[in-house]
């Protein structure tokens, strides 16, 4: 991979998975975040998603968004991590704000650097062509600092749960234009949209850190330059975390796919992942589907724990179960 050494990875993990909370649910009444719950793995799915990012970057350029109240599950899970590739964000104020923290925090020590962004609630079966896929968006990113590419994954069906990217050319192993985003549209509509070439959008993308902070400019003017302030060196540790907390206090959410992939087409190239069993697990229907999934490929069943003592909930063991046992 040609820009190792000057890309970095970023995994968003800071959302509270609501969509999910009947199944992260413990017996005692403990709602655990998705992304600190496993598939029948011993690492939960931020670890797994971290373990994703070493496709591309140096572990010292590995980083993970969080969230403040969820210290008790990502500080076992982010233990390997450098205390400041840790972007702990106060409050949650939706995807966009946590990646623009993240950028930001970026730009201060690499302001050339290639930026790989990664959700930590995704599953998949086969890793492999997912990191060949990574490499290549982000040598494609290095080589063209303007444009910023997402990765889109080939369906192997309609699903109306999910967002799905229009290509303006049908290529394998080359980026296109991107046309159109259509999300989670009817299953006829959603069929129609498969015959003609879209794919899946994984939410997984890839750009110069100066051009994907392009793409907050305008409205997020603001915020960027209060969020600078905050982060601004010789700033004590103190000071700047009580900063961060009243540029926060202010923010109302925002999701950066809607309100900022859906403005910048232009800028925007899309490159097709062969099929990898991708998903994410943004819904329970989602989680049913990778477990049987996970049952047919025969994957040896582990019992889950965290670095804390904290135990993961196994999302694969019953997920038509509306509490699942906490591991143990």
């Amino acid at each position: 991979m040609r820009s190792v050494s000057n890309t970095w990875a970023v995994v968003l993990a800071g959302g509270e998975g609501s969509r999910l909370k009947e199944l992260t649910t413990t017996a005692a009444g403990e709602t655990i975040p998705k992304q600190f719950c496993s598939m029948r793995r011993d690492t939960c799915l931020l670890e797994d998603a971290l373990k994703r990012a070493e496709a591309v970057a140096l572990s010292q350029h590995i980083c993970s968004v969080v969230a403040s109240q969820h210290r008790r599950w990502w500080s076992g899970a982010l233990k390997n991590l450098p205390a400041q590739n840790i972007f702990a964000q106060p409050s949650n104020r939706g995807t966009a704000h946590g990646i623009l923290l993240a950028l930001l925090q970026i730009e201060k020590r690499a302001s050339n650097a290639i930026a790989v962004l990664l959700p930590a609630d995704h599953y998949l079966t086969d890793e492999v062509t997912m990191a060949r896929s990574l490499r290549m968006t982000a040598n494609l990113a290095a080589d063209n600092e303007g444009l910023v590419y997402l990765l889109g994954a080939e369906p192997d069906r309609p699903d109306h749960e999910l967002g799905y990217i229009v290509p303006s050319a049908h290529r394998r192993d080359a980026p296109a234009d991107v046309v159109r985003f259509v999300e989670k549209p009817a299953t006829a509509l959603a069929r129609d949209l498969i015959r003609e070439g879209a794919l899946w959008n994984t939410f997984i993308l890839a750009g110069s850190v100066r051009s994907l902070l392009n793409l907050f400019e305008g409205c997020f003017a603001p915020t960027m330059k209060d969020m600078r302030r905050a982060l601004e060196p010789g700033t004590s540790e103190l000071a700047g975390s009580v900063a961060l907390e009243l540029v926060y206090a202010d923010l109302e959410p925002q999701d950066f796919s809607r309100d900022v992939l859906e403005r910048h087409e232009q800028i925007l190239q899309v490159l097709r992942v062969p099929n990898c069993g991708w998903t994410d697990l943004g819904t329970p229907k989602r989680v049913e589907e990778a477990a049987r999934t996970l049952a047919r490929v025969r994957l040896p069943l582990t019992t889950v724990h965290s670095a804390t003592g904290v135990g993961y909930l196994d999302l694969a063991s019953n997920p038509r179960q509306t509490r699942l046992p906490q591991g143990s």
